[in-house]
């Protein structure tokens, strides 16, 4: 339990019971006056404050750990946004946001380096759930890690994940195998709707369909997945044990879809355009702190029309896509709304730590004019943001998902835990990484890490516990580490050394000066590039990244002015 949450019990006591300290003080004295209490009185009163005086630390916390889908770094009012988030605005002003939080730039690496604590290819999943037969690319996690809830059950926690699972389903790697008591899960996620051809459920390790008569009628997989982790909660207050709850949303993934009255309150919004956008994004995080105002903002690529170029039909339709998009991030802060409202009718809001993140950066697949294909209300529709409000969703950095740039592994983290942080509306900048969520669930929960899982060994932590962020302490790490698609990067301190692609040139940038990446230093320095690209050829031998396979998708890339591709990319 944290430090300053124990000093704080007991400087409660010790206020709450000085009349028995200063008759303590004072018992010497009344004795050699009066013999006025026996010796065994006084023993007992000593023994008395002893007790009294040395507080025990709170209960286990409950843990739930929240998963957005492909929402950009600035996507949220408390990073920035236009988009209305009041409901995860007030856990930020409560407690605390990460400004320099870094994910894996991907859907299913993400996910493996969250659950597990290790880097993603280590535990398997080093691309997407395809095996292709390299140790860091079986598509599923391997036996060589454990789960969150393979680690914190041991503890007496019951474990339950609701929502987008994507670490190996279709290869028999399911929530219900890997440590978890309840689960309503999607295999791979990208539904809101019942009516989606894809929309397929499983329930506790048990397939359904999506109109069973245990889930909601006309269900939004949003609030779905609210619904039932409160459901779970339920379940584990009723056998009196603390609960861990891996919440992981498909919003706001492609393809998107909400209620028609959720997109039509933010029609017109949009109309202001993604320059002018950016700008007030960029200015409203200046204000808050969380970018520095010496960071010039990454430029507007070529490949991305001046707003004022647009015809107005081509500005409506994008208002529309904005719209929608949108509204799927602020049906998402009404589910961190509804699960708030739950912890708080069921008095286990306070000791509930609860920590808000995304899986990657804004998308920019689709290219830069993205998809509108059907109607954005209903199931069967296909819409994609694309390149251009990509570029206004990652403000104030460059490049997207799937790139190791800040643009595409930068997120939000909004931590907030009543019970166990003073802190009020605090901005944390220590460099974080998805592998430090484990570690931190470990020693606030009093888990252990396991050597090994039954007979089989299990590599140890990659992360570090962010108790120490917590309280504004610096975090003791030698470097954070990125591949993805041959795209790659390391961080040590402040210096970033960064590639696009296997054949990409090495680029190097100090991100205390320059975390917007507009100032490469790789040729004013060679040697310290040198140095770090042989750090990362280390790291990467070492954590399963090479041998790397041969693509078996194309990588993203840089989308050329105007293009749409006729069919959807790849879910990720």
């Amino acid at each position: 339990m944290l430090a300053h949450r124990d000093r704080r019990l007991t400087a409660d006591a010790t206020i709450l019971f000085s009349p028995l300290r200063c008759w303590k003080c004072s018992l010497g004295g009344a004795l050699a006056i009066g013999n006025l209490l026996s010796a065994g009185v006084a023993l007992l009163a000593v023994l008395l404050l002893s007790a009294l005086t040395t507080a025990s630390p709170p209960a286990q916390p409950n843990i739930v750990v929240i998963l957005a889908d492909d929402l950009g770094f600035s996507d949220l009012g408390c990073y920035g946004s236009e988009i209305p988030t009041p409901h995860l605005g007030a856990l930020a002003h409560n407690c605390l946001r990460f400004t320099s939080f870094y994910n894996t730039a991907r859907c299913c690496p993400t996910r493996a380096a969250l659950l597990t604590g290790l880097y993603s290819h280590q535990a398997g999943v080093g691309h997407m759930n395809q095996d292709q037969r390299l140790p860091g690319y079986r598509g599923r996690l391997n036996d060589q890690c454990v789960t969150i809830a393979e680690v914190l059950r041991p503890a007496g926690y019951f474990t339950a994940m609701t929502g987008k699972w994507h670490v190996g389903q279709n290869h028999g790697v399911a929530p219900w195998t890997r440590g978890f008591d309840r689960s309503l899960n999607a295999a791979a996620g990208g539904f809101y709707f019942a009516s989606h051809p894809k929309a397929a459920l499983f329930l506790n390790g048990t397939a359904i369909t999506s109109d069973d008569p245990r889930l909601p009628k006309d269900w939004y997989s949003t609030d779905l997945w609210t619904t039932f982790g409160l459901k779970f909660i339920d379940e584990a207050l009723a056998e009196k044990k603390p609960f861990y709850l891996h919440l992981c949303h498909n919003a706001p993934h492609f393809s998107l879809q909400a209620p028609a009255a959720a997109i039509e309150a933010r029609r017109g919004t949009y109309q202001a355009g993604w320059d002018a956008l950016r700008t007030l994004r960029h200015q409203r995080q200046v204000e808050m702190g969380i970018i520095d105002p010496a960071w010039t903002p990454a430029p507007r690529p070529e490949a991305i029309q001046a707003w004022s170029d647009l015809s107005a039909t081509e500005q409506d339709r994008f208002d529309h896509i904005m719209a929608a998009y949108a509204a799927c991030v602020q049906r998402l802060d009404q589910a961190v709304g509804d699960l708030v409202a739950g912890l708080k009718a069921r008095g286990v809001f306070d000791n509930t730590l609860i920590l808000f993140m995304s899986d990657n950066g804004g998308n920019a697949e689709q290219g830069p004019n993205g998809r509108t294909v059907g109607d954005p209300t209903q199931g069967d529709s296909d819409w994609f943001c694309g390149e251009s409000w990509a570029y206004l969703q990652n403000t104030p950095f460059r490049s997207y998902k799937h790139f190791n740039h800040e643009g595409g592994i930068a997120t939000p983290l909004v931590v907030h835990w009543p019970a166990g942080l003073a802190a009020q509306g605090e901005l944390r900048s220590q460099p974080a990484h998805l592998i430090d969520i484990l570690p931190t669930l470990v020693e606030v929960s009093g888990a252990s890490y396991p050597q090994a899982f039954g007979d089989t060994p299990i590599l140890p932590l990659e992360g570090l516990s962010l108790v120490p962020a917590f309280r504004n302490e610096p975090l003791k790490r030698e470097a954070i580490y990125w591949e993805h698609e041959g795209n790659a990067a390391v961080r040590v301190g402040s210096l970033k050394l960064v590639r696009t692609g296997r054949a990409g040139k090495w680029e190097l940038y100090d991100l205390a000066a320059d975390r917007t990446e507009q100032h490469d230093l790789a040729a004013a320095q060679p040697k310290l590039a040198t140095d770090l690209a042989a750090r990362w050829q280390a790291w990467a031998q070492r954590a399963h990244v090479e041998p790397a396979p041969e693509p078996t998708e194309k990588p993203a890339k840089k989308n050329k002015k105007k293009q749409q591709p006729a069919e959807p990319a790849a879910a990720g």
